[in-house]
C-alpha cells in the first residue's frame, strides 16, 4: 500500500468510525426519549438527523476518492467495499432512530400502558447489538460479529411477543388503538435497527475472513475460525 493510500484509508476508517459514534449516540437517546417519555429529547435527535446524512455522504465520497485514485486490491478493496456497505446500514440505522424519536413525540404526550411490554430488555438488546457490531469492525473481530448474527433471532422474538401483547391489549382496550399502533412502530424499529447491526457484522466477516455470510443460517458453515 502506498504512503498516499494508506493516508487515505486512515482517514476513512476516523469518519467511519465518528459515523459510528454519532448514530450509536442518536439511538441511545431515541431509546431514552420513549423509555422517559422525554418529547424535548426525541425532538433533537428529530432536528439533528442531516448531520447523519451529511457524514454519511462524506464517507461514501472518501471510499469513491481511493477508489477511483488507488485502485486498490485484495484486503484493500475487501475493506473499501466493506465500507460502502456499513456506511449505508449505519444511515438507516439513524434514520430508523429518528422513527422512534417521532413516535416518542406522540406517546410523550399520553398516558403509558403499564405492563404491556418489556420495551428497555428489548432497547438494551439492540443497542448491544449496534456496539458490538461496531466493535467487531473495531477490532476486526469475527468472533465477536457471529455473536450479533445469533443475537438476531432473540430481537426478532422479541417483536412477535410485542405483537402479540398489542394484539391481546386492543382487543379489550380499542381506544388505545392508536398508542398501540405507535408502539409497534417502535419495536417493529428496534427489530430493523438489529437487521442492520447484523448485517454491519457479517460484513465484518467478510472483510477479515472473504466469507460472504449473508443469507445463510447461522451455524451452517459459518462458525468463527
Amino acid at each position: 500500500m502506498s504512503e498516499h493510500m494508506r493516508r487515505a484509508v486512515e482517514k476513512l476508517k476516523r469518519k467511519l468510525l465518528d459515523l459510528c459514534a454519532r448514530v450509536e449516540e442518536n439511538l441511545r437517546q431515541a431509546v431514552q426519549s420513549v423509555l422517559e417519555q422525554d418529547a424535548a429529547l426525541a425532538q433533537r435527535i428529530i432536528d439533528g438527523d442531516t448531520q447523519v446524512d451529511e457524514m454519511e455522504v462524506d464517507v461514501e465520497e472518501q471510499c469513491l476518492q481511493i477508489l477511483a485514485l488507488h485502485q486498490p486490491v485484495a484486503i484493500d478493496l475487501r475493506f473499501i467495499v466493506t465500507a460502502l456497505k456499513i456506511n449505508s446500514d449505519l444511515e438507516r440505522i439513524g434514520d430508523l432512530a429518528v422513527n422512534i424519536a417521532e413516535r416518542s413525540v406522540f406517546l410523550a404526550t399520553q398516558r403509558p400502558i403499564e405492563g404491556l411490554f418489556d420495551f428497555e430488555t428489548m432497547s438494551d438488546r439492540v443497542q448491544a447489538m449496534v456496539r458490538q457490531s461496531i466493535d467487531a469492525l473495531v477490532r476486526l473481530d469475527c468472533s465477536l460479529a457471529h455473536r450479533v448474527l445469533l443475537a438476531d433471532d432473540e430481537v426478532d422474538a422479541m417483536n412477535r411477543e410485542m405483537f402479540v401483547a398489542a394484539q391481546s391489549r386492543l382487543a379489550k382496550h380499542p381506544q388505545e388503538a392508536e398508542i398501540l399502533i405507535h408502539l409497534l412502530s417502535v419495536s417493529r424499529h428496534l427489530e430493523r435497527i438489529a437487521d442492520h447491526a447484523t448485517n454491519i457484522a457479517e460484513d465484518v466477516i467478510y472483510m477479515v475472513q472473504g466469507r460472504i455470510v449473508r443469507h445463510q443460517p447461522e451455524g451452517a458453515g459459518n462458525t468463527p475460525s
